[in-house]
């Protein structure tokens, strides 16, 4: 055999190897807390594609809470009238993207600011159920208060097993109840990876390949994160597919503090939806 032919089946073992890496979730549960109500609507996109993204990876019933709308005082930087019309997009998204990729039955996707005592015990629920085997890993998408008020109301016991993935300080200091510090103080495991905005929010052009895909599903999931693109409240969003907190998720589902990838990519999260969708075609 030629040395071409060598470095091409050197080429596809490498492949194959990247590939049978690429999903490699920690031990436990996820949990995520988005916002989405708050100025930036990045959410809309970031909530599609983590949803997605755990179905196309198989961990669905790995989710055990997700809420939304989770910047729980009046918004000033907002209109009463957009902030109403943010809640009904945000459960759109969860709902819409979890009805046409399904596997998302045991879930309800719950708005934080309307229900917020369902959703507080709800999260209660998932630490409350952690344990060193089977830790829960809580992706914080938005301000940290949620997160806050659950802790509060578990047993300090029960902390030792609940990791909190964060990328952004923005997220971090941005609640009215409760700071990043007492978020540590309840003795969390901090998480921390780099900025996700750097990689996963875009130009629209790198998500065209969503937009004139066949499939309604990878549809849908780009037609989300047009939304923010078209948005009338800010104007950072124009011209940009944002992803960004779905990058955690990503983070976590290649691996976590075991080797996942701290700053996936379009190519790679679009790797993951489009594989799955070859090998699931809709009926």
């Amino acid at each position: 055999m030629n040395r071409i032919g060598y470095l091409l089946i050197g080429i596809l073992i490498f492949t194959s190897c990247i590939s049978a890496q690429k999903i490699n979730p920690p031990a436990g549960r996820v949990a995520i807390v988005a916002d989405g109500n708050s100025p930036d609507p990045d959410d809309f996109g970031g909530s599609a594609v983590s949803i997605a993204l755990l179905r196309a990876a198989g961990l669905e019933d790995r989710l055990v809470h997700y809420s939304h709308c989770c910047d729980l005082l009046v918004l000033h930087r907002i209109s009463e009238e957009a902030e109403k019309e943010r809640h009904a997009m945000m459960q759109t998204v969860c709902d819409g993207t979890a009805r046409r990729w399904g596997g998302f039955d045991h879930i309800k996707f719950m708005d934080a600011k309307w229900n917020m005592d369902g959703t507080i015990k709800d999260l209660c629920k998932a630490i409350n159920a952690s344990t060193a085997n089977d830790p829960l890993w809580i992706i914080e998408a938005g301000e940290p208060d949620i997160i806050g008020f659950a802790l509060s109301s578990t047993p300090k016991e029960k902390h030792q097993f609940v990791k909190v993935i964060t990328h952004h300080p923005a997220n971090d200091d941005a609640g009215d109840f409760y700071k990043w510090q007492d978020i540590l103080d309840f003795g969390i495991q901090e998480v921390r990876i780099p900025d996700q905005n750097i990689k996963l929010k875009v130009v629209k052009s790198q998500w065209n390949w969503a937009m004139n895909h066949p499939d309604d599903r990878v549809q849908f999931v780009w037609l989300m994160g047009k939304m923010a693109e078209v948005d009338d409240v800010v104007k950072f969003q124009k011209g940009k597919w944002d992803c960004s907190d779905a990058g955690m998720l990503y983070y976590w589902i290649t691996g976590a503090t075991n080797g996942g990838i701290e700053q996936g990519t379009v190519e790679q999260v679009k790797g993951v939806l489009l594989e799955y969708i070859e090998k699931n075609p809709k009926k």
